[in-house]
């Protein structure tokens, strides 16, 4: 098989270094080079899209770092029951190696990167992914390395991948096995669950409700809402209810009497 590759880097004289060593060791490692990228999201459009069998990835990128790009493609071709790329990590830093094979990274070089060094990791990959099983991914990181943390959402809707930034989301609510994502903008679908969001990113978003996560910072106060029905309960019963008044859109999300203390501790700790 001559493997597909498909490089990752925010800076095109890297990108272009590397096309030059892909064409150095053509004749002893033969391979064709199927498309390039400078970030994130036309990462994910183009390997979706072209499917090669090895991805060169950088890892400090601005947006988004190539150990969370990584992630997110497991996710996307666990979710199809598919092997997706193996990746080979290209970066100046080798602070990085560890979290790079959490995410199933095949290799690990450190630029300058030698041309017979690229060719042994090409020809490791190809065999690595010709005798792998789809891997299960691992988008969040381990919550001491903050500046690895994800910064985005990754939704796939009608064949291609979106990423949502994390800031830019005002709550999450859980409808039957999905999850909904709502922006200032729009709404997105997300399959995860949202207990595994909140475990991940409790400094960003607090339990409202049972099936609701809100953003802190979209949090502008609070409201008496339209009342609460208690399940199986007759309209007599009903009780009064607190209600989220959200920034930037005009939804609100019903508080629940458990969490009810907590956004009221938040609020305080406000001023």
């Amino acid at each position: 098989m001559i493997p597909r590759i498909f490089i990752v880097d925010d800076e095109a004289p890297a990108r272009a270094r590397m096309t030059t060593l892909l064409s150095d060791i053509a004749a002893e490692c033969p391979h064709q080079l199927v498309g390039q990228a400078a970030n994130a999201q036309a990462a994910l459009d183009g390997i979706a899209e072209l499917a090669p069998d090895i991805v060169l990835l950088d890892i400090q990128m601005p947006g988004m770092n190539g150990i969370e790009l990584a992630a997110h493609l497991a996710a996307y071709f666990e979710a199809r029951a598919q092997n997706g790329p193996a990746v080979i990590f290209v970066t100046a830093f080798d602070s990085y190696a560890l979290k790079a094979f959490e995410v199933h990274a095949v290799d690990y070089l450190l630029k300058p990167v030698r041309a017979q060094r690229l060719a042994d990791a090409i020809r490791r990959a190809a065999a690595a992914r010709a005798a792998s099983a789809p891997q299960p991914s691992k988008i969040a990181v381990a919550a001491s390395d903050l500046h690895l943390r994800r910064q985005n959402f990754s939704i796939q809707e009608r064949g291609r991948v979106l990423l949502v930034p994390v800031s830019e989301v005002v709550y999450l609510r859980a409808e039957l096995k999905y999850v909904t994502v709502r922006t200032k903008e729009r709404e997105f679908v997300l399959e995860e669950s949202l207990l595994s969001i909140e475990e991940e990113m409790a400094e960003q978003f607090v339990r409202v409700h049972r099936n609701a996560l809100v953003a802190r910072h979209a949090i502008v106060g609070v409201e008496r809402g339209i009342l609460e029905l208690e399940p199986g309960a007759g309209a007599e019963k009903a009780q009064e209810s607190w209600q989220v008044i959200l920034r930037g859109i005009d939804e609100r999300l019903p508080i629940s009497r458990r969490q009810w203390p907590v956004v009221k501790a938040l609020l305080n700790k406000r001023g």
